[in-house]
């Protein structure tokens, strides 16, 4: 057999594997808005209940892997990112953490709740200045979740929540494209332009938009609710090229060689 033979039959190797994979893979469910908009305890409140209802759940958060976290961290002290590199340094973060945490962990069965995913790079890289064919571009082969909770607040309910607890940090508050000397001033200019955003991602994406200025409670068993009614977006249909891609390379680990 030729090598092109070869490659034809491991290709149909993989997707025979991930067909049959499906209906064992985890759910995942990402959880987006802006800072201030309480996305942070809808995510514990659902995973709590997930764990309630028996299932193993691993949550992931935005800008957290190991190996690219302390990179970010000292040029953001140092205030030495432009938005190429902001947006750069964090796909990285988020590739890292896709490959390593989520993939295996939905492999494996398992739920997986993102507190936040990439959808707040594209709003936040976007409110910097970046297209979003890019932007959509640094973070091919893409990995859609199969739900995707959406917080909906206003720039001035976002601000309050915000300045009630803390001072805005350097790029948190946008001061690296704002200019504005005030934290708080340039947040509240910066945010309205993230929201622009993930209102518009909103639309094309279909996230399932939560009114993030109800009461808590409400909210939760709302998501309840929407999630029992939701679906898996299958595979084979969303995220072909990234799974063949992840599982092309980490076939020999043991976590991949389910049913292989």
């Amino acid at each position: 057999m030729g090598i092109f033979g070869q490659y034809r039959q491991a290709g149909k190797r993989l997707r025979d594997l991930l067909r049959r994979q499906e209906s064992k893979r985890g759910f995942l469910v990402a959880f987006e808005g802006p800072d201030g908009s309480g996305k942070t305890t809808q995510r514990k409140l659902f995973k709590n209940w997930l764990q309630s209802e028996g299932h193993e759940v691993v949550t992931t958060k935005w800008n957290s892997s190991p190996l690219i976290k302390p990179l970010i961290k000292a040029r953001k002290a140092a205030h030495s990112l432009s938005p190429e590199e902001f947006c750069l340094l964090h796909a990285a973060d988020f590739r890292h953490r896709l490959e390593n945490d989520i993939l295996p962990a939905l492999w494996q069965g398992k739920m997986v709740v993102a507190d936040r995913y990439l959808f707040t790079g594209l709003a936040r890289d976007a409110a910097r200045g970046l297209e979003l064919s890019w932007l959509l571009n640094v973070y091919v082969p893409l990995f859609w979740p199969d739900m995707v909770f959406y917080f909906s607040v206003s720039p001035e309910t976002a601000g309050k929540r915000i300045a009630a607890t803390r001072t805005p940090k350097f790029y948190e508050a946008g001061q690296d494209v704002t200019n504005i000397e005030d934290p708080f001033q340039s947040y509240e200019q910066f945010i309205s332009r993230v929201i622009q955003e993930y209102e518009a991602l909103a639309q094309i994406f279909q996230f399932v938009t939560v009114d993030a200025e109800q009461s808590i409670y409400d909210q939760h068993r709302l998501i309840r609710q929407l999630f029992q009614e939701g679906r898996r977006r299958p595979w084979a249909e969303w995220n072909l090229d990234a799974v063949l891609d992840w599982l092309g390379r980490k076939l020999q680990t043991p976590e991949v060689q389910v049913g292989f």
